[in-house]
């Protein structure tokens, strides 16, 4: 059987990881695999160029004939789409090479399709997707409250690989390093950052999303006068090396799935304060495995990072819970 797994891009992020880890390690006798991805940083990566088409970022025509190519030579049965984009590519597909694959969707964030017409998005996965792979179960029962067919959706958390996320005892550094990797509001974080302008030792960090969001960040980096004390990084292609350089990690999205980032921080040992949203509370529990916030509110974050950099035993002691949670419920098997 030979199965297709699709991706928007390869930009680094949880669910772009994801896709390369498959791409690099995923073997079965029975299987045959085919990758397709836009660009990224995340490219140098792949290991099966022979069986890897290379999207292009807004071509999307091009890039269906591309693939239509792909599915007719290899008679694909399965196509595994990680983005509702991918799985619109994918019945597309079924209408003009009039083959009946199977479609299974893995649903990594929320859509905009969702967000906008919950109505289209449901009868979406309903009539054209086989299976969904919800990555929480939180993100299950929301799929199941808009009337997605229950018999349709399982949870799979994701996992981390503990060969790569390897643990890291952190010595007291002179400045605390704070930081923000899969940031879907850095709005909130910079406000953070003002906040706890007076406290000496602090430093943040804002891993980088692409030039035309960067300037919008350093826009607002520049009104506040905090360039001496938030760093605006390059694209980050080794996500490990940045989690473990971070003290403290933050997660300020107004809305959330399930970030790989917080499982790799809880995996390496970075203390992990989040806001409670989505499946997130499936993995930190709080004031065990790291903090959780209820609501946007910066002085409860502040209030968080203080508690973190000034008590090194209640520090060391969710630094070991949330490894351990991680190497019981959400370590990656391999084979």
């Amino acid at each position: 059987m030979n199965v297709l797994l699709l991706t928007d891009k390869l930009i680094t992020g949880g669910a772009e990881n994801y896709f390369c880890k498959l791409e690099n390690e995923l073997q079965h006798p029975d299987l045959t695999f085919y990758m397709a991805a836009g660009p990224g940083e995340l490219l140098s990566k792949i290991k099966n160029e022979n069986k890897f088409i290379l999207m292009m970022r807004k071509n999307h025509f091009g890039n269906v004939l591309e693939i239509r190519k792909v599915v007719i030579a290899n008679k694909i049965s399965l196509i595994h789409a990680n983005s509702l984009r991918m799985v619109l590519y994918s019945v597309l597909l079924q209408e003009i090479t009039g083959m009946e694959f199977k479609i299974i969707y893995t649903k990594h964030n929320v859509t905009v399709l969702e967000e906008r017409s919950e109505f289209l998005f449901t009868k979406l996965l309903n009539n054209h997707v086989d299976r969904i792979i919800a990555v929480s179960n939180f993100e299950r029962e929301s799929l199941v409250s808009l009337g997605v067919n229950p018999a349709k959706i399982m949870t799979v958390y994701n996992g981390v690989d503990l060969q790569q996320f390897t643990f890291h005892n952190k010595e007291t550094a002179e400045i605390t390093k704070i930081g923000i990797l899969e940031g879907k509001n850095h709005e909130l974080f910079l406000d953070i950052a003002y906040e706890l302008r007076g406290v000496p030792d602090l430093s943040f960090y804002i891993a980088g999303e692409g030039p035309e969001r960067n300037n919008n960040i350093q826009n607002k980096i520049n009104a506040l006068k905090m360039a001496g004390n938030v760093k605006l990084l390059e694209a980050v292609q080794n996500p490990e090396k940045f989690i473990k350089e971070m003290d403290i990690l933050l997660f300020t999205s107004h809305r959330e799935v399930f970030p790989m980032a917080i499982l790799e921080g809880m995996a390496v040992g970075t203390p992990i304060i989040s806001i409670d949203r989505g499946g997130i509370g499936e993995v930190v529990i709080d004031n065990k495995t790291g903090f959780l916030i209820s609501n946007h509110c910066v002085d409860a974050f502040c209030e968080k990072i203080l508690m973190i950099k000034s008590d090194e035993e209640k520090k060391r002691q969710m630094i070991e819970e949330a490894r351990q949670k991680v190497e019981r419920v959400f370590f990656a098997r391999n084979g």
